[in-house]
């Protein structure tokens, strides 16, 4: 701390900011008055308020172990897709088979309406546990995974894994049977990529992984034993989803940047070129209108046209994620790197 105590005539000094105010008092970085008010408490002495204001300016932002910029905490993102989801729901109740037949997706469909391929996550059964569950699940790892890869590769990941899931059912159903026809509509298989990338990330950060191996285990078990649940989607978007995780977890610290914008690119390349070689590998199924569709050749379910049947549906088993995710919000998701 300084103090100007003038000498023979010289003016007294006043604060910059209040001139009608007297002050002997220095600031120790700038050395110009500050009056009481002015004065900010410092290591040694006091710094005045324009001099602390440049320095929040000038300080390195608070990051994540993965470099997202921690802001006000609130998951935008994720509250986002949960207001999506759930508008969409009341979409389906209030128009009815319009919007859904507008948005879910089959394979026979996805070559000309390749939309469906992404908005098809948007919907959910007419079941309200369908959506709950995945929502319930959404809200438990979203909020963790938004605030340790930040809103862009947040958003990335779960539209990178929802698509995913479609490409694996576009590769897996078989042309020759009702797959080929039968429409899948959830989250389920975006919430599974999320997951994948956060059993990458907690083993980038060499933590504990098994509560997660067992709810995801649990769950795929789920889709290979009980009708209606499309296994492909969720195995689809797991692996997508673990792919993209790694991706941002090994980023090179300097790159990260670049990285988050360079994984997404590459990510959709590589989905649509590979529904791309499905659609152009297969028999073709000839639309006749009306959602009717004349069966190639080798068609063994059936001699007839049908029309896109209303199953199955993805779903999450109800699963105490908050007890599976506790131990990791305090382990790497706040990091000042």
């Amino acid at each position: 701390m300084s103090d100007n105590v003038p000498t023979g005539g010289a003016a007294a000094p006043v604060c910059p900011r209040h001139p009608d105010r007297v002050s002997y008092v220095s600031c120790q970085r700038c050395g110009r008055p500050a009056c009481t008010e002015c004065q900010r408490p410092a290591a040694v002495g006091v710094h005045c308020v324009d001099c602390v204001a440049e320095q929040a300016r000038n300080a390195p932002a608070a990051r994540s172990a993965l470099g997202a910029r921690l802001g006000d905490g609130r998951p935008v993102v994720t509250l986002t897709l949960i207001a999506l989801c759930v508008v969409s729901y009341v979409l389906q109740w209030a128009v009815g088979d319009a919007w859904t037949s507008l948005l879910e997706m089959a394979p026979v469909l996805g070559a000309s309406e390749p939309w469906r391929l992404l908005t098809a996550a948007f919907l959910h059964a007419n079941n309200p546990a369908h959506i709950v569950l995945n929502m319930v699940a959404l809200w438990s790892v979203g909020p963790v995974l938004e605030q340790m890869l930040g809103r862009g590769r947040f958003l990335s990941l779960y539209l990178l894994s929802a698509f995913g899931g479609s490409a694996a059912v576009v590769w897996l159903a078989d042309p020759l049977t009702m797959e080929w026809i039968t429409p899948v509509r959830g989250a389920s298989g975006a919430v599974f990529g999320l997951f994948g990338a956060f059993v990458v990330i907690l083993r980038r950060f060499s933590r504990d992984a098994s509560q997660i191996y067992a709810v995801l285990g649990l769950n795929l078990v789920i889709g290979f034993v009980v009708p209606g649940i499309s296994w492909q989607a969720h195995v689809g978007g797991f692996v997508v989803g673990a792919a993209v995780g790694a991706a941002f977890a090994y980023a090179p610290r300097e790159r990260r940047h670049l990285w988050a914008f360079v994984v997404p690119v590459v990510g959709i390349i590589v989905l649509v070129a590979a529904v791309s070689v499905r659609f152009a590998t297969v028999p073709t199924w000839t639309p006749v209108g009306g959602g009717l569709f004349i069966p190639p050749d080798g068609f063994t379910d059936a001699s007839v046209s049908h029309v896109l049947d209303e199953e199955p549906v993805d779903n999450l088993a109800l699963t105490p994620f908050s007890t599976v995710l506790h131990s990791v919000t305090h382990s790497c998701g706040t990091t000042d790197v």
